[in-house]
């Protein structure tokens, strides 16, 4: 079956983050050393999957935040490509961004909790079906112009955040969009590839860890 695009989606790395805050789209929380090896590494497995290839990204976009432009910039560097910031790749919006300890701190301040009243949606922040569209009005966009500059075949990467690529793979898959967060497959900078073949009318998934022998080393708390 013929391959007409693959757009990759890449999760950040780990972030400087001591306080364990919920850092969400607060825009001063970069990498880590840790955080930096990984963007090294994910940038050193694109790089020899290209070499096997013989088929490297035509685009590399990133969400505006620190974390995801710092993850970004070795993979365009691999490629001599320019590094593209696109708003909508950004963390989901959260209600508690800004704070640490976040289930001690709902415990003790009542007038949160009517922000928990609907999981499904969530209540707290952005609707999981919202960080869904505007990921995939993204993603059609780029599959589009990568497609158009390099023809059928074409890759494109695109670095975001954990939730909003999660949601993103559960709408593609038809699955539900609310889940546990802690059942989520989406690891410090994993690889979630939106593959698309001729007759498919979805794109099939395909899910990868460059940096699998790090993750042991790393805190993973979620942006939001």
């Amino acid at each position: 079956m013929q391959t007409l695009a693959t757009v990759h989606l890449v999760r950040h790395g780990e972030v400087h983050n001591p306080d364990r805050v919920l850092y969400g789209r607060l825009p001063e929380f970069g990498l880590s050393e840790l955080g930096h090896e990984m963007a090294r590494g994910v940038a050193a497995w694109f790089a020899e999957r290209a070499a096997q290839s013989g088929r490297a990204p035509a685009a590399v976009a990133a969400s505006p935040l620190t974390r995801a432009q710092q993850t970004a910039a070795p993979i365009a560097a691999a490629f001599d490509l320019p590094l593209v910031t696109e708003p909508d790749l950004i963390e989901a919006e959260n209600a508690f961004e800004g704070m640490s300890q976040v289930a001690a701190s709902l415990k003790r301040n009542p007038r949160l909790w009517p922000r928990l009243r609907n999981p499904l949606r969530p209540s707290w922040g952005e609707p999981y079906r919202a960080q869904a569209a505007r990921m995939l009005a993204v993603v059609d966009r780029l599959r589009g112009e990568a497609v158009a500059a390099d023809g059928p075949g074409a890759e494109s990467v695109l670095v975001s955040h954990q939730l909003p690529i999660w949601v993103t793979r559960l709408a593609v898959e038809g699955r539900p969009l609310w889940h546990d967060p802690r059942r989520r497959e989406c690891s410090l900078t994993s690889v979630t590839s939106l593959v698309y073949e001729e007759g498919r009318g979805v794109p099939r998934v395909e899910y990868h860890e460059p940096n699998q022998a790090l993750l042991k080393d790393a805190s993973s708390l979620p942006g939001a």
